[in-house]
């Protein structure tokens, strides 16, 4: 489970330009990013520091991946979680010998381990090398300055064919939004994204102004079904219009209960048969009207802090087949029921409690694409394993 923000040294720039978000999905979900090398590196105590020379990209809690180290030390080279990163160091827990390492070291920001499949001008076609989920396609047009396209496929055999479209062309005609800029140009936009080898999510901010302050919140991939043996498990979040401008609430992101309102696109029903179905999707726990997650003030939701434990109270996010099904819980993701949105802001890091201890938890704001102040947030589970 591994996760990047805009704000990280040397992350890729999303903004209005063709290109952008596909840049930043490539550093995502395949490649990783900002290669940092490292001067020395010294295990003392059950903890590998290295030392380096100007900042790294690394930050408490993500994911890097290290290469380069010799000897007896090179059962280090692969993933580790950061435990603490400053300005001339980075450290994480290790279960080796007091001493030093060899090596031409190095780390980065640790990719997903997705592929990217296909490709051609300012398109490409990512999936899952997960064996154990659908593996399904996600095309990306992103040959607009403003908004991408996006279409799920069950299988395709080039860059512009597949079968098993979601959403349907009659569902949404020429793939779903996800919006990256509330204007061409070249100003760098806030972006999140928190994955893992099955799925992941996506938190833009179209502003170029007051970034992170608000923003909507999308996503791809594999979701936890209440049917066992699943093969068609896997959901699209996207808009269905361009809405990279608005400063309103979108029913159709992540972060909005909308028990409703059909807006996330799932391959198919859970009975197998037909295509694509829109689902609505809501919060599991005390279901108040539909909203904005963090912003919906109710009698049937607790005030925040929750008086009888001074806590913050959390919800899985579920899909529904209208009328047909309770489909399953997105991974990953968390809904506060309660008007707590002010009480957080951007990237705050919270400490899980309850089903949650041990986790840390990740505050996006969200509400609009191009908002610039608080309206709602949610948090995304960057310690895994997701479920």
């Amino acid at each position: 489970m591994k996760w990047a923000v805009s704000s990280m040294v040397g992350a890729p720039t999303l903004n209005g330009t063709a290109g952008s978000l596909i840049a930043v999905l490539d550093a995502f979900l395949v490649n990783g990013f900002a290669t940092k090398a490292v001067d020395s590196a010294q295990v003392t105590s059950g903890v590998c520091r290295m030392a380096i020379t100007g900042a790294s990209a690394a930050v408490d809690h993500c994911v890097i991946q290290l290469a380069g180290v010799t000897g007896s030390g090179a059962v280090l080279n692969g993933l580790q979680r950061v435990k603490t990163a400053a300005a001339s160091y980075v450290e994480f827990a290790c279960d080796l010998p007091d001493g030093p390492l060899t090596g031409t070291i190095t780390f980065k920001i640790a990719p997903l381990g997705w592929e990217k499949v296909f490709t051609a001008t300012n398109v490409a076609v990512y999936r899952s090398q997960d064996p154990s989920g659908t593996r399904m396609h996600l095309r990306v047009d992103d040959s607009s300055a403003v908004n991408a396209r996006i279409v799920g496929y069950e299988d395709m055999s080039d860059v512009n064919t597949g079968v098993g479209a979601f959403p349907t062309s009659l569902q949404v005609s020429g793939g779903g939004y996800w919006p990256k800029a509330s204007a061409a140009g070249l100003e760098s936009r806030a972006w999140t994204l928190v994955g893992d080898s099955r799925s992941f999510v996506l938190h833009a901010h179209t502003a170029s102004t007051s970034k992170g302050a608000s923003g909507c919140v999308w996503g791809f991939g594999d979701f936890a079904s209440l049917r066992s043996g699943d093969a068609y498990a896997c959901a699209l979040f996207c808009a269905s219009a361009d809405v990279a401008a608005l400063t309103v609430a979108q029913t159709n992101a992540m972060e909005y209960s909308g028990v409703s309102i059909a807006a996330a696109y799932l391959s198919r029903s859970f009975t197998g048969l037909g295509s694509a179905v829109a689902a609505r999707h809501g919060s599991e726990s005390f279901a108040p009207a539909d909203g904005v997650a963090g912003a919906v003030a109710s009698v049937a939701v607790p005030q925040y802090p929750n008086g009888a434990g001074n806590s913050l109270v959390l919800s899985r996010k579920v899909l529904v087949e209208p009328s047909i099904a309770w489909r399953g819980r997105v991974r990953g993701v968390h809904l506060p029921v309660q008007a707590c949105h002010a009480a957080f802001a951007w990237l705050d890091m919270v400490d899980g409690a309850g089903d949650l201890v041990g986790k840390k938890l990740l505050a996006v704001k969200c509400g609009s694409p191009a908002g610039t102040a608080s309206q709602g947030v949610m948090f995304l589970d960057v310690t895994g394993p997701w479920s």
